[in-house]
């Protein structure tokens, strides 16, 4: 039988509201009786629930989600999915507040970042720009004793409490293996899309396949990558463009967004052999999948992302430990035959 208060009371020959007052940090008992209670929860081996004490007290968590705006099909998906997550509010005891940011643009996420009242949320969860001033605003707020989650892109060089994403230098590695496996032996030049460089999960993804292309495919070059702010129409432009202009691009790795202005670039290039490989399964990078336009796609779940990042924050709001596997995000790689 797993010990209770009654235990600890009886063990300590306190009352159980002394025990209560105890495990709930409030004032009006003696050091020495705190002392006489801690010793008789070691002795017992006590584990509070707190779970079911939250739900006894009744306790909301409040968190804020920031996420950028725009047309970026996945981003939507995101934000789809925190919505998913506040509908669930009352069930899960959290008070959910979606800030829209403009992308692409540190300065407005740090200012979103600068005016949360530490006081008033438990937590925050973010798609992180990678710069000096969001890792400061981030600091700032763990140091005032908010949890800070990022999602689908990191800030490693901050003190945040968890990274809610897939291991981008892996994602990038297995773009790099499977467009190697696609060329065989076709040499020439694989054309790198990204959205920015000042995005953690781009670079990270950029690195680990320029890695592996110069270790594991040495008859490919790397050409890129270009950066396209995750815009469909200036993706759709500089692939055009590059494939108009060099005879040797044998494959595409778009390691961001924007895959309709690459569909529509690759429908130029009917006659043309190419290697595609791209990130995120939407509707449109489906299709193109079902098509043969695109040879893979790389995914993460967006849906696991927004849960793993609410349990996260519950639990440091809670002083315990999330389950490290429960909250691990797989890298998906679909093909035309295995496509959910």
């Amino acid at each position: 039988m797993r010990p209770t208060v009654h235990d600890i009371a009886s063990e300590a020959g306190v009352s159980l509201a002394t025990v209560d007052r105890v495990l709930n940090g409030r004032p009006g008992v003696r050091t020495q009786t705190i002392e006489k209670v801690e010793l008789a929860i070691k002795r017992l081996g006590y584990v509070r629930d707190v779970a079911a004490a939250n739900l006894a007290k009744r306790r909301t968590y409040p968190l804020i989600f920031i996420v950028p705006g725009g047309p970026n099909t996945f981003m939507r998906n995101l934000e789809a999915e925190i919505r998913a997550a506040k509908a669930r509010s009352l069930v899960d005891r959290t008070s959910i507040r979606i800030d829209r940011v403009r992308p692409f643009d540190p300065l407005v996420l740090e200012h979103a970042l600068s005016k949360i009242d530490p006081e008033s949320v438990c937590g925050v969860a973010l798609v992180a720009t990678d710069t000096a001033g969001v890792r400061a605003a981030v600091d700032r707020l763990i140091a005032a004793g908010v949890g800070v989650v990022t999602l689908v892109s990191d800030l490693p060089d901050s003190q945040r409490t968890h990274f809610s994403g897939i291991d981008n230098v892996a994602a990038g590695r297995t773009a790099a293996g499977l467009i190697g496996r696609f060329c065989g032996e076709r040499s020439g030049k694989v054309l790198v899309v990204a959205g920015s460089m000042t995005l953690s999960d781009h670079m990270h993804r950029a690195r680990g396949f320029a890695d592996v292309l110069e270790a594991e495919f040495g008859h490919l070059e790397l050409a890129g990558p270009v950066e396209t702010n995750d815009d469909a129409t200036r993706v759709k432009r500089e692939v055009a463009d590059a494939l108009d202009r060099d005879g040797e691009i044998v494959a595409v790795y778009n390691l961001g967004a924007g895959n309709r202005g690459l569909i529509e670039a690759l429908s130029t290039q009917r006659g043309r052999r190419l290697s595609v490989v791209c990130h995120e399964l939407t509707a449109h990078s489906r299709k193109a999948l079902s098509d043969g336009v695109f040879d893979a796609i790389i995914n993460q779940d967006c849906g696991h992302e927004v849960r793993s990042a609410i349990r996260v924050l519950k639990a440091r709001a809670d002083g315990v430990d999330p389950l490290s596997a429960q909250e691990r995000i797989r890298i998906d790689v679909f093909l035309r035959d295995n496509l959910p």
